[in-house]
């Protein structure tokens, strides 16, 4: 084991958030790509629609013969330029062979929790494929340090330290700062990796321009899981679901948690923004992608995790989280709206909510002028009047259901004075809260009652919405609680050429 011990810093050492560009980005010979199960395509294979945000694309001839029954390997130019814009625009994803684990330093940041960590550094250790990776402990000022000195000499792993508590961003920094491999994985001490996590992360490296790839975070099976552990089993913010994909701000993978991470060195600068105590996964997405670099969520790698399942912690958890959303909103104008809606489809849905037959025809007449308009501009599917009432349909019911969820999550505060001094708002707030707790219940399959799961869902958005005012407020900001209105339903190419 080796000892580092480093001075506090400067405010001159944070990190400044510029990263460079990819030097290329052409995908090499030999890499596969599948159609994504979201996709769909015409008959004649001309048109597509999928991906997030939802995207229209028309194909050439030659392009659907390359693509053929949804599957393809690069093989020249011209097929590495048609499978870089699907696999961006997430209609396609990688089909890689797992990778040689190789050339990865493994940075595991840590603040006590010395179990935890021997817990971790075992699992690693017996994996035949990271037994003999180079590991990096940050001990982020420790109250007990010989603890980890302890576990970390049991286990020969190299230990740095912080003499005091700098926050989770400054931990992994400084392990990014000291190794000297080209790719570093971020696992937290509270994590246990499933076999073959990393080969199938590092194997989406061979994206040139490709900086991050996340696993899944599942919830660690506990002995006798309370209602909180079948709460978090499946609605952690950890988990990011079964669907794999682009991460993208504004779309259903906005960004991936650091609880475990593998990044290009050369990709991410000086890491992450240090000023930041919670939200700093999510800055560093969006600031890779801001950059031109490409982030990936795959989650046929997994690792489990410890999740807080104490309901005082928990709750606090929660709203630390929500406090995040100020800082990310100033860093990224636009790009952690609370709500994404189409201006028609908010006013349908305002229409809608007057609870009279006039608005709800009116409603009615604008969902059926939008779908005409949709349906124009996709002449050639098979079924051009179906695919835009269905795409209108699809895009009003997502803004109703945004719109509950804001009543209930980051504009509670103000939902619960409307209901206070109104009694059609007191009754609008009780009907979404209970009919967005039940539709998320159905959505989820989970095993606790109806009751019992839109209760937890209830405290979760308190909590949560409770820290976003908390940290607009500290930030004298409303960017965090501030609508974003999307201009266009689908995003429409010209023709891709193979």
């Amino acid at each position: 084991m080796t000892l580092l011990r480093h001075p506090e810093p400067s405010p001159a050492c944070a990190p400044d958030g510029r990263l460079t560009a990819p030097a290329h980005v052409t995908l090499p010979d030999g890499f596969a790509v599948e159609l994504a199960a979201g996709t769909h395509r015409s008959r004649d294979g001309r048109l597509m629609v999928g991906g997030s945000p939802l995207r229209l694309v028309r194909l050439t001839a030659a392009a659907v013969d390359r693509l053929g029954d949804g599957r393809f390997t690069v093989t020249d130019a011209a097929s590495a330029v048609l499978a870089r814009r699907l696999l961006d625009a997430g209609l396609v994803h990688p089909r890689l062979a797992p990778a040689p684990v190789a050339d990865t330093t493994v940075v595991i940041p840590v603040r006590d929790r010395a179990d935890r960590l021997g817990r971790l550094l075992g699992a690693l250790r017996a994996d035949s494929a990271t037994s003999s990776l180079p590991v990096l402990v940050v001990d982020d000022g420790s109250q007990d340090p010989s603890a980890l000195a302890d576990v970390a000499a049991r286990h020969d792993v190299r230990l740095l330290t912080h003499p005091s508590n700098r926050g989770p961003a400054a931990a992994r920094n400084t392990g990014l700062r000291q190794a000297r491999t080209s790719y570093v994985a971020f696992v937290d001490s509270d994590v246990v990796p499933e076999p073959g996590w990393l080969a199938t992360l590092l194997a989406q490296f061979a994206d040139p321009a490709l900086a991050l790839a996340a696993p899944r975070v599942t919830a660690l099976p506990v002995a006798a899981p309370g209602c909180l552990d079948r709460y978090e089993e499946l609605n952690s913010p950890l988990d990011m679901g079964a669907a794999e994909g682009p991460v993208v701000p504004v779309s259903a993978l906005s960004y991936v948690p650091s609880a475990t991470i593998v990044v290009r060195r050369a990709a991410v600068g000086a890491g992450f923004d240090e000023a930041m105590r919670v939200g700093e996964d999510v800055d560093l997405c969006m600031r890779l992608h801001e950059a031109g670099w490409r982030v990936r969520y795959v989650p046929s790698a997994r690792v489990g995790h410890r999740h807080r399942t104490d309901l005082r912690s928990w709750l606090a958890q929660r709203s630390q989280y929500g406090t995040g959303a100020a800082d990310l909103a100033l860093r990224h104008p636009g790009q952690v709206p609370p709500l994404l809606v189409a201006p028609w489809s908010l006013a349908a849905c305002a229409l809608l909510l007057r609870g009279r037959p006039l608005p709800a025809a009116l409603a009615v007449g604008l969902t059926a002028v939008i779908a005409v308009r949709v349906a124009r501009r996709m002449p050639d599917a098979d079924h051009p009047v179906r695919a835009g009432a269905l795409l209108s349909l699809a895009a009003l019911r997502g803004t109703g259901e945004q719109l509950l969820r804001c009543a209930t999550r980051h504009h509670w505060p103000v939902a619960v004075a409307a209901a206070a001094v109104s009694r059609r708002a007191r009754y609008a707030l009780l009907a979404a809260a209970v009919a967005e707790g039940l539709v998320d219940h159905r959505r989820s399959g989970t095993s606790l009652s109806p009751l019992t799961h839109t209760a937890l869902r209830r405290l979760d958005d308190l909590a949560y919405g409770f820290g976003v005012w908390q940290g607009a407020v500290r930030r004298r900001t409303a960017a965090p609680l501030r609508p974003r209105l999307a201009l266009r339903m689908v995003s429409r190419w010209t023709s891709a050429r193979p």
